[in-house]
């Protein structure tokens, strides 16, 4: 099989999100300092992809993994750990010859220049995935199908698999794209850059970093980033500090059978600050934001709040030391992001502010 089949049918949907890409079994550092000097490390897991439908699973939605991993140990500890979540994870293939990747870091901030990443993830089962040994129907089965640039440098054949779903054709779910611009998985030249603009500029809604926009396309500023992808439905620019900017020009969560039109129609444009926030490690905030994000979306919620309820799962992340964690309750973050511009632009969320219950102690003015 080597590709899905034109006009192939799409699954009753029993699933909202389906994510697919790598997720690897990470370590994590016992004590801050370099590699060479970290004397232990403990284990958790991380990929893009994967955290967010954990994300999304916590905070109640149907959401499925789809990836390739190992038959080995790591490979059962990630399967069954991101199962653990309440994510679907039956259409996660095995690889009986290829490992489940693992990498290695630092506990320092990954935008600092102090931060360490060790990758063992080249051959990995992952980067195995191609058109011909997906699972479509499962792929296809839910409302959204997320996807991430970083499947796209894998390998030759997921960068064919990415092309295949995120082409136009009837009945296809709405594509999430998060940019996730990793220079040093790409190998060397500016193809990264080209490759990723173009599967943005395929998808119907797109996440991107303001710095990584600059660091891969040499653009400058939300709006000429809009200009540069306009085709997407909705496209949102994450300004770090300064928050988020949504540009919208379709706003619904079901399916989709092209991207023709968005480029031509006015767009919404609607401007998030982010929220204060003591961060105990930044990492996983931009899986956390897409979730939140597509949380809302898929709820039908107005822009302004699916942006909000981004940051809101973002801030859940930033204070805690790994990659995923128990996002606020919904009832509890509807009312959050219920909150006037003035009383949210003074909140600050610590460690524990997710517990509805200690809402009161974490949740403070600065």
């Amino acid at each position: 099989m080597s590709g899905p089949a034109a006009g192939t049918a799409v699954a009753a949907t029993t699933t909202d999100v389906v994510c697919l890409g790598e997720s690897m079994v990470t370590f994590l550092p016992s004590q801050p300092g370099r590699l060479a000097d970290v004397p232990s490390f403990g284990r958790g897991i991380g990929g893009a992809e994967s955290n967010v439908s954990c994300a999304l699973a916590a905070a109640g939605h149907r959401a499925a993994w789809v990836g390739r991993v190992g038959a080995d140990g790591f490979g059962d500890h990630l399967v069954e750990t991101i199962a653990s979540y309440g994510v679907d994870t039956s259409a996660v293939r095995r690889d009986p010859v290829r490992p489940t990747g693992i990498y290695f870091r630092t506990a320092t901030d990954r935008g600092t220049d102090t931060h360490e990443v060790a990758y063992y993830r080249a051959g990995s089962a992952a980067s195995a995935m191609s058109p011909a040994n997906v699972p479509y129907e499962e792929l296809f089965a839910g409302r959204i199908l997320h996807l991430s640039g970083i499947t796209a440098a894998l390998s030759g054949d997921c960068l064919a698999l990415l092309r295949e779903l995120t082409a136009a054709r009837p009945g296809r779910p709405l594509v999430s794209f998060d940019v996730n611009h990793r220079p040093h998985l790409w190998r060397g030249g500016d193809a990264d850059a080209s490759v990723l603009l173009e599967l943005a500029r395929r998808a119907d809604l797109v996440f991107v970093g303001e710095d990584e926009a600059e660091e891969a396309w040499g653009i400058v500023g939300a709006e000429a980033i809009r200009a540069a992808v306009p085709e997407p439905s909705v496209l949102v620019v994450k300004r770090g500090s300064a928050g988020a900017t949504v540009f919208a020009s379709g706003l619904r969560p079901g399916p989709r059978s092209s991207n023709a039109g968005g480029a031509e129609d006015t767009d919404t444009v609607t401007h998030v600050p982010a929220l204060h926030v003591d961060v105990v490690a930044a990492v996983g905030a931009g899986d956390a934001f897409a979730a939140g994000f597509l949380s809302a979306t898929l709820r039908g919620l107005p822009v302004r709040d699916r942006a909000r309820h981004g940051h809101l799962m973002a801030a859940a992340v930033l204070t805690v030391p790994g990659d995923l964690t128990e996002p606020p309750a919904r009832d509890h973050a509807d009312r959050l992001v219920a909150l006037d511009d003035d009383a949210w632009g003074t909140l600050r969320l610590g460690p524990g502010w997710t517990a509805a219950d200690r809402a009161s102690e974490e949740v403070r003015t600065p």
